[in-house]
């Protein structure tokens, strides 16, 4: 058997409250296709930044051809034979394609100066091989989002590269490029390139990849052969969750959920983005909580995103209480009656430097203006009622919002949409990254929203959370619904055989 190419033994990581990566061990053998795989907060991204340099481990060590290694930059890294391309093209696109090739490492003639001649036509002998026949003197932001991603395969590996880790390669390419690609890797596999493959596409990893390793929350859960797990378990795997009996359970043919006579306030049909979703439609009801279940990278945000005018659609439709919504803009869907909590507080929620008050009004301010000015006695008294509702505890209104414990944010995130009266709420993650007891008061809001009549798109990867709020389950993969789940058959056995299944399972 061939010794590891890199080894990864007992590393630990750990940043402030977070323990990123607990004693991760596996090996990657030259030629082989590896897959890492894992939900968020799984450690994908901090294993990754760990043997390309951007971290150093706190505990463990690496192996490099079974030496001792420390790579205290990414150019270290690089220099030991590890390449890794980024789910974002991170090249140069105002520079040619042959000068983002060979960036660093320009060929030189006799006088030290750049050739650019030969520079060029390596470059294109190169690329040739990758799918990309383009006039390498272009600008590498001319090409399709595709041919770029090859510039960079092909740039990765032309360092003389042993390792290749690839971060989710095909989440922006056609069927033509993700061939291309796929050939690609078989040459490299000959070659005896090792492969770290990350993606959420099962297909792709049963197509490609030879051994796997498992995190979640952090620690190692397994690494072996590919072929010794069929879907349902490496899915049990990624999530956490027993087997059981799921084998038995169907995904097809179910009945009525209870809310089939109450209005239907939400329709989004067909909607289609490129790379993003394919076609999914979802519906909710006054008082129906709906949740959309579903791996990493299965559409659920963008689903989300989508309905809200967050995320630019191809095509489809959404219509709120029986009138269409223009898409593609989030103004549009407040006007309407639609609220969304963004799945990132920090990034697309709270403004840390502003009070609570500001942060809870801040989307109510166009109705609280008269004449363009914004009463002050009327902002009080919102904010005092949801203060109150919510039971947010604070020192005043005036206390910086970043301030606040998780849980606290969240709920005054939950105020400033609430203060617009919506008709629709889509929550995404609503108790991510908050304690327990304010998880149980974020739940218990969502139910008396719910009964209060308003219709709620539930998104978490707490299948707990969804199984025990939803009333209807849609569950997603690679942006298409694979599974409508309703009433009794809401159940933790019939989502994870939804997210397994795939067309060639009545074959096999």
């Amino acid at each position: 058997m061939d010794e590891p190419v890199l080894e990864v033994v007992e590393v630990s990581k750990e940043f402030p409250g977070v323990r990123a990566l607990d004693r991760v061990s596996f090996r990657l053998r030259p030629g082989e296709v590896h897959a890492l795989v894992g939900e968020n907060g799984a450690g994908k991204s901090t294993l990754i930044k760990v043997l390309t340099g951007v971290h150093r481990p706190d505990g463990g060590r690496l192996l490099r051809d079974g030496r001792p290694v420390v790579f205290g930059t990414p150019i270290q890294a690089q220099r030991a034979g590890i390449s890794t391309i980024y789910q974002e093209v991170n090249l140069v696109p105002l520079m040619s394609i042959a000068q983002n090739v060979f960036l660093g490492r320009e060929p030189r003639g006799p006088l030290g100066l750049i050739s650019r001649s030969r520079m060029h036509a390596m470059a294109a002998d190169l690329l040739a091989g990758y799918g990309v026949t383009e006039d390498v003197r272009r600008p590498l932001g001319s090409l399709g989002v595709g041919a770029q991603q090859m510039v960079a395969l092909a740039r990765a590996v032309s360092v003389d590269a042993r390792v290749v880790i690839m971060d989710e390669p095909t989440s922006s390419l056609e069927p033509r490029e993700v061939e291309t690609l796929f050939e690609v890797i078989g040459r490299l596999h000959r070659q005896g390139i090792a492969i770290l493959y990350v993606s959420h596409r099962l297909d792709e990893l049963y197509r490609i990849c030879d051994r796997v390793t498992v995190l979640r929350d952090g620690k190692l859960v397994h690494t072996g052969p590919l072929a010794d797990l069929d879907r349902l378990a490496l899915v049990s795997m990624m999530l956490g969750r027993e087997i059981g009996d799921v084998r038995d359970h169907g995904v097809t043919g179910f009945g009525e959920d209870g809310h089939a006579a109450a209005e239907t306030l939400l329709r989004a049909e067909d909607l289609v983005s490129r790379h993003r979703l394919a076609g999914v439609s979802v519906t909710v009801r006054a008082g129906e909580i709906v949740g959309l279940a579903g791996l990493l990278g299965s559409g659920r945000s963008e689903t989300a995103r989508a309905i809200f005018g967050a995320l630019p659609l191809d095509s489809g439709a959404v219509v709120l209480a029986g009138k269409t919504v223009r898409t593609g803009s989030t103004s549009a869907a407040i006007s309407a009656g639609m609220a969304m909590l963004a799945e990132d507080r920090k990034a697309d929620g709270i403004i840390p430097n502003l009070s609570v008050r500001e942060n809870i009004v801040l989307a109510a301010l166009p109705r609280l203006s008269r004449y363009g000015l914004v009463s002050r006695a009327k902002q009080d008294k919102i904010v005092d009622i949801f203060v109150e509702r919510l039971r947010i505890k604070i020192s005043s209104p005036e206390q910086k919002v970043s301030e606040l414990s998780g849980g606290n944010q969240q709920k005054v995130l939950l105020a400033r949409w609430l203060c617009t009266r919506p008709t629709v709420m889509l929550l995404d993650e609503p108790t991510r990254g908050i304690d327990v007891g304010a998880k149980a008061e974020v739940r218990k809001l969502i139910d008396e929203l719910a009964a209060e009549g308003m219709g709620v798109l539930l998104i978490s990867s707490d299948m707990e959370e969804l199984i025990e709020g939803a009333d209807r389950l849609m569950v997603l993969r690679d942006g298409a619904i694979v599974g409508d789940l309703r009433g009794d058959q809401v159940t933790e056995g019939n989502v994870l055989a939804a997210l397994a299944h795939h067309e060639g399972d009545a074959d096999e």
